[in-house]
C-alpha cells in the first residue's frame, strides 16, 4: 500500500475558509484535513497542480494553480445537505517529468480507491486523466470500470510523447479501458480530428456530441439512458469515473479554461451532468481539469467547480 501522505503535500490552511459563526458552518469548518481523519472519510480532496501537458501540447499554461484557487472557492460553501465527510489529502509531489507525477499520483489514486473511498481530483491539465484511469484500472479491474469524458475536444491524439490531449488514447491502447464502456461527451465536431474521430468510432467508443446533448430535454438524458444499459448487465461489477474538463463549458460561463470556446455546455448544463455523476451508486471518482485561473474573469470557472464539487458531495448516498 502506497504511503500517500508522504506522496503529497498537505493544503495550505489558509484555503479551509470560515466565517467563525456556529450557526453559519462552512466546508472550511467541517472538511478534515488532518492524517487521523482520512479513515473516517467518504470523499477525498486531491489535487495536481501541474500543467506540463498543456504545455506540451502547445496550450496557454496556468492550470497549475487551480487546485487551490478551486478549493478556496470550495470552502467558502455551506454544509447544507452535505451528510459525507470530506477529507483533503493535498496535493500530489510533482516530480521532475510529467511522467514521474503521473506515477506518483496514480498510486495516490490507487490507494484511495482500494481503501473503497470516492476520490475529487482538482486539476491541473487534463492528462491527469490518464493515471487517474490506470488507478482505476488497476483498482477495480480493467473489464469493470466506465470513463465518461465530458469535454469539448476527444483526447486520443497519437502523439510520441503524451500531453493533454493523448490520455485516453494511452488508456485505450494500453487496454486500461475497454472502448464499449467509454463515453465521450459534449464534444464539438470542429474540435475534432476526423482521422481521430475514426479511430473511437471503430473501436465502438459511445459518443454523445455537443449538439446530440442539445437535443435532449436534459443534458443528462443520452448519456443516462446508454449508460443504464450497461449497468442493467453489470451493475454489481462496474464502477464509474467521470472526467469534467472545462473547456467544455462555454467561455460565457467559464472563462478561465485552457482552451475556450464560445459554444459549449451552459452552467447549469454542466451542474446536472455532475449531478448525475453522484446519482449513481457506482461513481468512485471525479475529477476537474483545465481550469486556468490566469484568464478566470471573477472567478467565474472556480465557482462553478466549487458548485459542482458540492452538489456531488451533497448528491451522493453513504
Amino acid at each position: 500500500m502506497a504511503d500517500i501522505f508522504r506522496l503529497t503535500e498537505r493544503p495550505d490552511p489558509d484555503v479551509f475558509y470560515s466565517r467563525g459563526d456556529r450557526n453559519d458552518p462552512r466546508l472550511g469548518d467541517a472538511a478534515g484535513r488532518d492524517e487521523k481523519d482520512f479513515d473516517q472519510a467518504d470523499i477525498v480532496i486531491l489535487g495536481c497542480p501541474q500543467d506540463e501537458g498543456v504545455r506540451r501540447s502547445g496550450g496557454r499554461e496556468g492550470a497549475a494553480r487551480a487546485p487551490e484557487a478551486i478549493r478556496r472557492e470550495f470552502y467558502k460553501l455551506t454544509t447544507f445537505n452535505i451528510n459525507a465527510r470530506v477529507f483533503d489529502l493535498g496535493d500530489v509531489r510533482i516530480g521532475d517529468t510529467l511522467e514521474e507525477t503521473h506515477a506518483a499520483h496514480c498510486e495516490v489514486v490507487k490507494t484511495v480507491l482500494e481503501a473503497n473511498k470516492r476520490i475529487i481530483v482538482l486539476g491541473g491539465g487534463g492528462d491527469i486523466s490518464y493515471p487517474d484511469g490506470t488507478a482505476m484500472a488497476e483498482a477495480f479491474g480493467a473489464e469493470n470500470w466506465i470513463a465518461v469524458n465530458v469535454d469539448s475536444h476527444i483526447d486520443v491524439r497519437a502523439d510520441e510523447q503524451r500531453n493533454s490531449g493523448t490520455q485516453f488514447r494511452q488508456l485505450l491502447d494500453e487496454r486500461h479501458l475497454d472502448p464499449n464502456y467509454f463515453y465521450q461527451v459534449g464534444f464539438q465536431t470542429h474540435f475534432c480530428s476526423p482521422v481521430y474521430y475514426d479511430y473511437i468510432r471503430k473501436l465502438g467508443v459511445h459518443r454523445i456530441s455537443l449538439e446530440l446533448v442539445r437535443s435532449r430535454a436534459g443534458a443528462d438524458t443520452e448519456i443516462r439512458e446508454q449508460i443504464r444499459l450497461n449497468f442493467i448487465k453489470h451493475s454489481s461489477s462496474l464502477s464509474a469515473f467521470f472526467g469534467f474538463d472545462l473547456s467544455a463549458v462555454r467561455a460565457a460561463d467559464a472563462p478561465g479554461a485552457s482552451s475556450p470556446s464560445p459554444l459549449g455546455l451552459r452552467a447549469g448544463e454542466f451542474i446536472q451532468l455532475v449531478k448525475y455523476a453522484a446519482s449513481l451508486a457506482n461513481t468512485k471518482l471525479i475529477e476537474f481539469t483545465e481550469v486556468n485561473p490566469n484568464f478566470d474573469h471573477d472567478d467565474r470557472t472556480t465557482k462553478l467547480v466549487a458548485i459542482g464539487m458540492h452538489r456531488f458531495c451533497s448528491g451522493i448516498s453513504i
